[in-house]
């Protein structure tokens, strides 16, 4: 059963999980077609409602929504009258009555992005907020681990960096727990929280976190622009205490890990140049799989007053 918003993972059940999971799987498909668009969506719109800076996120909705066929209309919060005070409310009150099909909602508050679904008729997608969630990004993980490890349940994710600011990994674990993987955190004491979900073990020792034996490390962007405070020395330091070196990634290789990370990478802070070209590294499948999930969740999507798909 379609729902009208995609607002976190938390909300999901397993069903709709596996659901959108195998919807992906024949959008993928699309992709080794010489025509890459279906008619899904034709004559609907979808807004790119972004107050905070993205490129892949962004770009990644916008060609999924193309790819359905679909109108794309990009909100330009610079030079709108967002700048001159106006309000959430009096921007969506005015976009309402653009009769937008579609709204894919960034803001660096977080919860904003269900307030926003509570005043429109139209499907809210959270495209991030604030240290909140990420859905689409936990369901592209997942669905990209999926392609690796058919059967995810009993594999083991380490998941290493800032998780107390990170949307990412509140999102990426929720959904992979919820597929029976085991997930570790690690990273400087201070950046992960020791309180939060039940049953992720937690390290601040990068060699004690190995000894764990995960099948997959997944990076976390390191979010200068979210620390109020340093949290680490330098961005030198945090990379030879908690980055894939190039040592490290010798011992990866020789261990068959597969590396994640969801975009952009700081080279030299969490993976070093190596780690780009290393055969199990999974970082531009999941810029591609982050389309075809994309394009299943807006097929999913009904907004308020259409009939179910």
């Amino acid at each position: 059963m379609a729902r009208k918003d995609l607002l976190d993972i938390a909300s999901l059940d397993r069903e709709e999980i596996d659901l959108l999971l195998n919807q992906a799987v024949p959008f993928k498909e699309l992709f080794t077609r010489s025509v890459k668009k279906v008619p899904a969506l034709k004559g609907k719109s979808v807004l790119m409602l972004f107050y905070e800076p993205s490129t892949r996120t962004h770009s990644s909705f916008e060609v999924a929504a193309k790819r359905l066929s679909a109108d794309v209309t990009n909100f330009d919060v610079p030079h709108s009258s967002v700048v001159k005070g106006e309000s959430v409310r009096e921007t969506i009150e005015t976009l309402q009555a653009m009769r937008t099909d579609f709204i894919v909602v960034r803001h660096k508050q977080s919860g904003l992005p269900g307030m926003i679904a509570r005043m429109t008729k139209a499907s809210v997608i959270n495209a991030g907020d604030g240290s909140h969630a990420h859905p689409t990004q936990g369901l592209l993980d997942a669905f990209t681990m999926k392609e690796v490890f058919p059967e995810l349940s009993g594999r083991k994710v380490l998941i290493i960096g800032d998780i107390l600011h990170s949307r990412v990994a509140r999102s990426t674990s929720t959904i992979l727990k919820r597929l029976g993987v085991e997930v570790a955190y690690l990273g400087p004491g201070s950046l992960v929280p020791k309180v939060g979900p039940e049953n992720i073990r937690r390290f601040t020792d990068y060699e004690e976190a190995m000894k764990w034996k995960p099948d997959v490390v997944y990076l976390l962007r390191v979010q200068m622009e979210r620390q109020d405070v340093q949290y680490f020395p330098s961005l030198r330091e945090y990379h030879k205490v908690y980055g894939i070196t190039e040592e490290r990634l010798k011992r990866i290789d020789g261990d068959g890990l597969w590396l994640m990370h969801p975009g952009p990478v700081n080279r030299g802070v969490e993976l070093c140049d190596g780690a780009m070209d290393y055969s199990r590294t999974l970082i531009n499948r999941q810029v591609e799989n982050g389309i075809a999930v994309r394009m299943a969740v807006l097929y999913w999507l009904k907004p308020e007053g259409e009939d179910a798909k």
